[in-house]
């Protein structure tokens, strides 16, 4: 299937690797020019390295910028000014009892995973908007509406990245700009891979044997009981991000593996 995306730029943050960087493959795939990002020079070089020889001929370029700040996103927005596509996909993530999360934690968790995705967007939308097409995606969670308990200052996050996403879409009626969120279960990244490598350690059994104890335990609802491929989250944002979504507007999408058991 053609996803119609020749021709148009897009802008995946957190994107040297893990779901951005699957995400930017499958776009480059589809013919759209990819703007990866990172925080360092060196992961993101890296990356566009990785990327060009993954996708031959594609247009791949990189901005280093640490988007949990202001200053950061004026880098992105002065080497960056204008995009068809946002993917707000940056994000972080740590276990951590809740009664051990400190205030400067609750507000680096806010900064990065939420108001990132607020700037950018607020940056990039008019221009959408002056167009009359455009495609902003917020990468969120099952967390969102499963709120983990070994992580209260993450799923308050990405709870609200339902919200601004949703409220945003509200401000492109009639308009050709779509604006939704992603879900995604546990996905095999290699932050995921780093947290089950630890666990495993912690509880001297093998990874695999960690892995069927956190979804026996932590997320008995998976239907699929494994780990996300992330490809399989690239594909339901890379059609999102195409022409031919435009009738999914202010949606938030599961590719959750089943955890959340409500059907809407």
């Amino acid at each position: 299937m053609d996803l119609q995306l020749a021709g148009k730029r897009a802008l995946v943050t957190g994107s040297t690797s893990g779901i951005g960087f699957a995400t930017a493959r499958s776009l480059a795939a589809e013919g759209a020019e990819v703007i990866l990002n990172g925080r360092s020079r060196a992961s993101v070089s890296a990356a566009v390295e990785r990327l060009q020889e993954a996708v031959p001929g594609a247009r791949i370029s990189g901005v280093a910028a640490d988007l949990s700040s202001i200053s950061g996103c004026e880098t992105l927005f002065s080497k960056c000014p204008d995009v068809d596509i946002l993917v707000n996909n940056m994000g972080i993530f740590e276990p951590k009892p809740f009664e051990q999360i400190a205030d400067e934690e609750w507000f680096d968790f806010f900064e990065t995973n939420v108001m990132s995705g607020v700037r950018l967007t607020r940056h990039y939308l008019p221009a959408m908007k002056a167009r009359n097409w455009g495609r902003v995606v917020f990468i969120s969670s099952e967390s969102a509406v499963c709120p983990p308990a070994e992580m209260v200052h993450y799923g308050m996050t990405k709870s609200a990245q339902l919200s601004v996403a949703r409220g945003i879409a509200e401000t492109c009626v009639s308009s050709g700009v779509t604006v939704n969120s992603i879900l995604p279960g546990p996905t095999r990244t290699e932050g995921v891979a780093t947290f089950f490598g630890q666990l495993a350690e912690e509880q001297g059994v093998s990874v695999e044997e960690a892995e069927r104890a956190f979804f026996a335990n932590a997320r008995p609802t998976s239907i699929i009981k494994r780990l996300i491929d992330p490809a399989e989250v690239a594909a339901m944002v890379t059609y999102v991000c195409s022409p031919l979504s435009s009738a999914t507007h202010g949606a938030a999408l599961r590719v959750e593996g089943g955890v959340v058991r409500s059907m809407v």
